[in-house]
């Protein structure tokens, strides 16, 4: 892709062939717009997707003034296509450079703990304690709850790891007076759902989860060690017994470029 800086360069109108298939994932005509007229940075970005093939997990991207010679852009063209391919996960930063990502964590939406969801694919969960306080629960949590605003909750709040890499932020509440020992049973590091089974007999029968794009906030960007600009996918989650009473309430935070979401539909 040797062309004379500043100019586009030349793209075909159908990058993957006259009615083949863009392959799962990929957009149809590869995003070209109708009137074919192609962003330098999108060009670029489709050169350093075939590059990030053939380098595999793990390899390393060259620098922004290599790839900017390689392709005769301004380091600024292929900075934005970088950009958009950490975004999208197929990239990560390692130090000073750059790698190219491996696949992205999927995470059923089920009754599933993080715990089980990341060992089904291979990948060593875990968890770091920021912190386990008691509060007043307030009116909104309290009435989840199905408990008065001012009896107390346990705030449960954890990052979330996969192979040692902090991929997001959990935070549970539970109520104090069904749960009075937490503090002293349930070791942080494991998993919560395991403890409510295995330690206290209690079962899950439903949830109500909500899903949405946020950006973290600075604190929560530190905490999990992105950029405050990053996508994140935020889930709110709310669980019952097999009795329907609440059992917690939880706001689970995941970063956008590691991780999606699975689920299995069928019809009535």
């Amino acid at each position: 892709m040797q062309q004379p800086h500043g100019t586009t360069p030349d793209v075909p109108e159908d990058p993957v062939g006259e009615g083949a298939d863009p392959g799962p994932g990929r957009p149809v005509r590869a995003g070209i717009p109708e009137h074919g007229r192609v962003p330098k940075y999108y060009a670029v970005k489709t050169e350093l997707e075939a590059l990030v093939d053939q380098l595999g997990e793990g390899g390393a991207v060259p620098t922004e003034r290599d790839l900017a010679a390689r392709y005769g852009v301004a380091r600024e063209t292929v900075r934005q296509a970088l950009r958009e391919l950490l975004l999208q996960g197929r990239l990560r930063r390692r130090g000073r450079g750059t790698v190219v990502a491996g696949p992205k964590l999927e995470q059923p939406l089920s009754l599933v703990s993080y715990t089980e969801g990341v060992r089904r694919q291979g990948r060593v969960p875990g968890r770091s304690l920021i912190g386990l306080d008691r509060r007043p629960a307030g009116q909104v949590l309290g009435g989840q709850l199905d408990i008065a605003a001012d009896d107390p909750v346990w705030h449960l709040e954890r990052v979330l790891l996969a192979d040692d890499e902090r991929v997001g932020l959990e935070s549970t509440y539970v109520p104090v007076a069904r749960f009075p020992a937490l503090d002293r049973e349930f070791d942080p590091d494991s998993s919560f759902y395991a403890y409510l089974r295995e330690r206290l007999g209690v079962r899950f029968a439903t949830a109500e989860e909500k899903i949405e794009t946020v950006l973290a906030t600075p604190r929560e960007a530190l905490l999990i060690g992105t950029p405050p600009a990053l996508p994140m996918l935020l889930l709110h989650r709310l669980s019952r017994d097999t009795g329907g009473r609440p059992v917690e309430r939880v706001r689970s935070l995941y970063r956008g470029d590691r991780f999606s979401f699975t689920t299995r539909l069928s019809g009535d």
